[in-house]
């Protein structure tokens, strides 16, 4: 089990292989389908992003409302598939990686090695063991989107698995 801390430098990301097991720390920003579309209307405005985009990390995921003295209720993640036809335009403007769930497009696999970037997989059904790694979350971006919108994170011991890796290899 690999213990790294965001952002990730392309040393680091060089030495994550698919298949590895990963304790992930830092600041991660979710987003969803109806997310991304509107992040990629932004970028064709040629408007700013909300977030820096420059080795963020996009969670593939909505986290649900929080209980009292929690962070973040919820948070497991939706299927990335979903994100196939967006995920290489944000990879070539320096996202660094991914967490989703399943398998994403061949496109994807060539933006991931054309930017040295990584996808790790999260654990479907676990929603509560990720929102118990959250340790505080706010909302940065589409507020009307509630659950969907993009929410900046910081995540403790975050447990995923390099699902492609930068040299295009896949545990799929």
């Amino acid at each position: 089990m690999k213990k790294i801390t965001l952002p990730l430098s392309k040393e680091q990301i060089k030495d994550l292989h698919a298949g590895d097991s990963v304790l992930l720390s830092g600041t991660i920003y979710t987003a969803r389908d109806c997310a991304h579309k509107r992040l990629v209307e932004v970028i064709n405005k040629s408007q700013p992003l909300p977030f820096e985009i420059k080795n963020a990390f996009i969670y593939y995921a909505g986290p649900c409302p929080a209980k009292p003295n929690f962070a973040s209720g919820s948070c497991g993640p939706t299927t990335s598939a979903r994100m196939d036809s967006f995920a290489p335009i944000l990879l070539d403007l320096g996202l660094g990686g991914m967490i989703g769930k399943g398998e994403m497009s061949e496109d994807v696999t060539l933006a991931l090695k054309r930017n040295c970037a990584v996808y790790f997989s999260a654990i479907g059904g676990a929603g509560a063991l990720y929102g118990n790694a959250i340790k505080s979350s706010v909302c940065v971006a589409f507020e009307d989107l509630l659950s969907e919108a993009v929410y900046k994170l910081e995540v403790e011991n975050f447990p995923l698995i390099v699902a492609t890796d930068c040299y295009g290899k896949s545990v799929y």
